[in-house]
């Protein structure tokens, strides 16, 4: 498959030279050669995540870390803020751990208003803010800066899932003061899945109860292991090797022009349903103005018109989308605007996706767009 073919937003495409990264030989995980590559890895994501703290690497899907994020929290009652289809994922999570919970739910595309937040973690009395950087199933993004600021004004930490965010959004956890934060491999880090990274302050390690954090996802275990250039358990040794390859690049780039990079390809999408809308083929973002992600865009399709059908046909043409999530399968389509991309990858995807929906609504003679 050629690169620039694949826009599902997570797992995003990976260059050829990060996939053959993976087929180095295998090494002591307790040896000088893995805890020299895990020093190099650390040294990225500290850069990835605007950090000094060390970052953790999590051989797991980031639903892993999300689990850890609640059972590593402070005691006490969560508000998890809902706007889709994995912050709703988030609360379920909390629910399972046991946790006493209240939902702040706003509308699907929508996001969560600080005040707001403050005013429910003061009557409620709760302990933990749970809240999504770029919710993957609408495209809408939260302002997490000011969410986590409103919960420390109100005597709450604040837990983000920055899955879709990291590397395209723009997240300084030293800078910004948050708590904790965590991502996957799979978007726009441009990897595999397989491996979740996150950050944490001393407080927020020494805050929770070490009896409900179970074992693999301790992430005092993970700050141990760090502090001595070591997994706390069995690492994907192969990952990691694609790791460090792609965090000499991420590098390269600096985190200033990736997340320029991933804003223009965002414009240049929402600027494309504008012109698609004006040549007779009705279609918008899904999420609000002024709080859409920099790496999805979920579309609004016409009336009539299903995203299985528009990803099937897109298909034949050579691209892959994504299809809506949840509520929204029918409804949406999802554009992964992330990772390794480019205007110039984007470009070819997005008029096959117009040429595809013209002949799906029937009209075959409509200027190019």
């Amino acid at each position: 498959m050629t690169f620039g073919t694949f826009f599902v937003p997570g797992p995003t495409e990976v260059r050829p030279e990060i996939l053959q990264a993976m087929t180095q030989p295998m090494i002591s995980h307790r040896g000088s050669a893995f805890r020299s590559l895990f020093e190099r890895c650390q040294t990225g994501l500290r850069t990835v995540f605007c950090t000094k703290r060390p970052v953790f690497i999590a051989t797991c899907s980031a639903t892993g870390l999300m689990e850890a994020a609640i059972r590593n929290a402070p005691t006490g009652s969560v508000l998890a803020c809902v706007n889709g289809a994995f912050s709703d994922r988030f609360s379920l999570i909390a629910e399972k751990c046991g946790r006493a919970s209240e939902r702040y739910e706003v509308p699907w595309g929508e996001a969560h208003d600080p005040a707001t937040v403050a005013a429910r973690v003061s009557a409620g009395h709760h302990a933990v803010v749970a809240v999504v950087h770029s919710e993957t199933s609408t495209g809408a993004l939260n302002d997490v800066r000011a969410i986590s600021d409103a919960a420390h004004r109100a005597g709450a930490v604040c837990v983000i899932d920055s899955v879709s965010g990291i590397r395209g959004a723009e997240l300084r956890f030293d800078d910004w003061g948050l708590d904790f934060v965590f991502t996957g491999s799979q978007k726009a880090l441009a990897l595999p899945p397989g491996l979740a990274f996150g950050v944490a302050t001393e407080r927020f390690l020494s805050s929770g109860d070490r009896t409900a954090r179970g074992a693999y996802f301790d992430l005092a275990e993970f700050a141990s292991g760090a502090a001595k250039g070591e997994a706390p358990n069995t690492p994907a040794i192969s990952l990691y090797y694609a790791l460090a390859a792609q965090l000499e690049c991420i590098l390269e780039e600096g985190m200033e022009a990736a997340w320029k990079r991933h804003g223009l390809m965002a414009a240049m999408t929402q600027n494309w349903t504008q012109r698609c809308t004006v040549h007779g083929i009705p279609m918008s973002p899904f999420a609000v103005l002024g709080h859409r992600s920099p790496t999805v865009t979920a579309i609004k399709l016409p009336d009539g018109v299903s995203g299985e059908a528009v990803v099937k046909a897109v298909s034949a043409a050579g691209y892959t989308l994504g299809a809506g999530y949840g509520k929204l399968k029918d409804t949406t389509i999802r554009i992964g605007h992330m990772g390794d991309h480019t205007a110039e990858t984007l470009d070819p995807c997005l008029t096959a996706t117009a040429e595809a929906i013209q002949k799906l609504i029937g009209k075959r003679n409509l200027p190019s767009v």
